[in-house]
């Protein structure tokens, strides 16, 4: 095997001669191999040169062995499945994809593993045919098909099968007495445990954002929010509300007797190798207790700028204004809008080890390395308000503020503005300029609004078509016209939606952008504000001197591909402007 393997091109080679990376990238991985180990592949990775499935098909090519993109494996056969032991398919990193005749074959990342196929060739009585795929690949496609021990109706006939009449009852809403004892225990029960564990890693696989467990007078309904809709998905059955609301609580380390007042709480959990943050919030209503789940997956939270969604000419104008000493950048939209995911991006830009950042937030959703973060405790008396006024003492040079949500707050951001500092925060309002007046209702003095606020960003989050089931139409150039698409001509305009497929949920989108509305303050606009004016005059003005709105920026989506009219007007439907 060594005097074939030296016939083959080098990796760092080959990546070259296709160029994927440059001679300095390849030089720059060798370095940093030579200084901390590791395979050139992985360093490669670790600097950003290449992915790992561009890694994994090139060792393949290496190696002769086929590289698999297990994404066009959607529905593995359960008999193929379960011909390998769900242990050694986890230990080795492998899963069997398919089989034909007497031929077995299995996808590995460590495809050179020969004591593996020899052991898997006792095993199942099979020849082994290896490929090669990438090791998160096959860690999702593990999880997805040993990791949840089935779906739930599997795990609710298995309770039917062996509970007979000891079934879980539903304790009463008029009781007050509740036998704690008995529903820990049951909360603890291995079926419980399996239907709160298919409801996590469900919520996971789908992308979803915040999971529903909803109860009702004769049912209980569980729902994902996925690219900000919420689906309803299968449910566990209402006998079993009482378990399953415990058990989560027993998770976030909630009180399980506490029935009457709401309760907020966290879960850490890993699924498919990545640590992943659960926000757990339980109200009471007139059925039992309502849990909604806040999920937070750091691996998944996009900290590039030019990712976001922004316009080439509005990013610009973005990226210019941050990098401004003093003065106060608001971000604005409804919840769920991207606010924070814009913030992030923006301090992990500015982080440089020459800048001290700190934030106040409520709470802090993500880590970020470098950054000074601070959760707000109100019953404690550590407020928005009262962070502030120690930051001042902390000799910061960028201040981030979760959200400015009375007078005080705002008073104290427009001085630490004032004394050089400069502040980033979140307000409530529908666009860019309506943040102006908002800073009036909260009785902020428009002269130090002008003195202090360099730019407001507006934004909301935006679904983009699935990729794999996309495709074009013809729309009358009168009817987009309507719309306010600006386009001329008699002529039909080639659009683009999606059919809906298995990658997509049937939805027809996969994925988020963000639309942005970005106001800066010119002198102008200045003059606006000390008059008092309102939020329409600034935002005429704003379009004079070329600001994209909201529905203007969704608009050039639909146009370039990237969304559907459809979605376009469910974002923007408030913003016609």
């Amino acid at each position: 095997m060594a005097r074939k393997l030296r016939t083959h091109k080098k990796l760092g080679e080959m990546l070259v001669e296709v160029g994927i990376i440059t001679e300095e990238q390849l030089q720059e991985a060798l370095d940093e191999q030579k200084k901390s180990g590791g395979r050139l592949g992985q360093n490669l990775m670790a600097l950003g040169y290449i992915t790992e499935e561009i890694m994994s098909a090139f060792v393949g090519k290496q190696l002769g062995i086929p590289y698999v993109s297990l994404a066009e494996y959607e529905n593995i056969p359960t008999e193929v499945v379960k011909s390998v032991p769900e242990d050694i398919a986890r230990h080795q990193t492998l899963i069997p994809i398919s089989r034909e005749d007497n031929t077995l074959t299995i996808a590995m990342a460590d495809p050179l593993n020969v004591f593996t196929t020899d052991d898997l060739r006792v095993i199942t009585g099979c020849e082994i045919k290896v490929v090669i795929s990438s090791e998160a690949e096959i860690k999702g496609a593990i999880e997805k098909y040993y990791g949840t021990k089935g779906s739930m109706e599997d795990v609710l006939k298995t309770m039917e099968m062996h509970e007979g009449t000891g079934s879980l009852e539903v304790v009463e809403a008029e009781k007050d007495e509740i036998d704690l004892a008995a529903i820990e225990a049951a909360s603890e029960d291995a079926p419980v445990v399996k239907i709160v564990n298919l409801i996590l890693t469900g919520a996971i696989k789908a992308g979803a954002s915040d999971i529903h467990i909803e109860p009702y007078e004769k049912s209980l309904r569980t729902r994902y929010r996925i690219d900000g809709v919420l689906h309803e998905v299968s449910s566990p059955p209402k006998r079993m509300q009482a378990a399953v609301t415990s058990r989560i609580k027993i998770m976030a380390q909630l009180d399980i007797a506490e029935r009457r007042l709401p309760q907020d709480g966290r879960i850490k959990i890993r699924v498919t190798g990545k640590e992943i943050d659960l926000r757990v919030s339980v109200l009471p209503t007139a059925f039992g207790e309502k849990v909604v789940m806040r999920i937070l997956d750091a691996s998944s939270l996009c900290l590039d700028l030019t990712k976001l969604g922004f316009e080439q000419e509005t990013l610009s104008i973005y990226k210019k204004n941050i990098e401004i000493p003093y003065g106060i950048i608001l971000v604005t939209g409804p919840t769920g809008s991207g606010k924070s995911t814009t913030l992030y991006s923006t301090l992990t830009t500015l982080n440089f080890p020459d800048r001290n950042i700190v934030t106040i937030e409520d709470p802090v959703e993500y880590v970020l390395e470098g950054v000074n973060q601070v959760q707000v405790k109100p019953d404690i008396g550590l407020t928005f308000a009262s962070g502030l006024r120690s930051f001042l003492r902390q000799d910061p040079d960028i201040i981030m503020v979760g959200e400015i949500r009375d007078t005080e707050t705002a008073e104290i951001s427009i001085n630490a503005a004032l004394t050089g500092h400069l502040v980033f925060s979140t307000l409530h309002t529908n666009d860019a300029p309506g943040a102006i007046t908002r800073l009036n209702n909260m009785g902020i003095e428009p002269f130090l609004t002008t003195s202090t606020v360099v730019m407001v960003i507006a934004q909301r989050l935006i679904r983009v078509i699935c990729g794999q089931c996309k495709e074009s139409y013809e729309v009358p150039a009168n009817v987009l016209q309507d719309l306010g698409f600006g386009v001329k001509g008699d002529k039909g305009v080639t659009l683009y939606r999606g059919k809906g497929c298995d990658n997509c949920s049937n939805t027809g989108y996969r994925g988020r952008l963000a639309c942005y509305e970005v106001m800066t303050l010119t002198e102008d606009i200045r003059e606006l504000v000390l008059e008092r004016a309102s939020t329409h005059m600034i935002k005429q003005k704003a379009r004079e001197n070329g600001m994209t709105t909201l529905r203007e920026a969704a608009i050039r989506k639909v146009l370039a591909g990237v969304t559907t009219v459809e979605e376009m007007m469910r974002v923007t439907f408030a913003d016609k402007s």
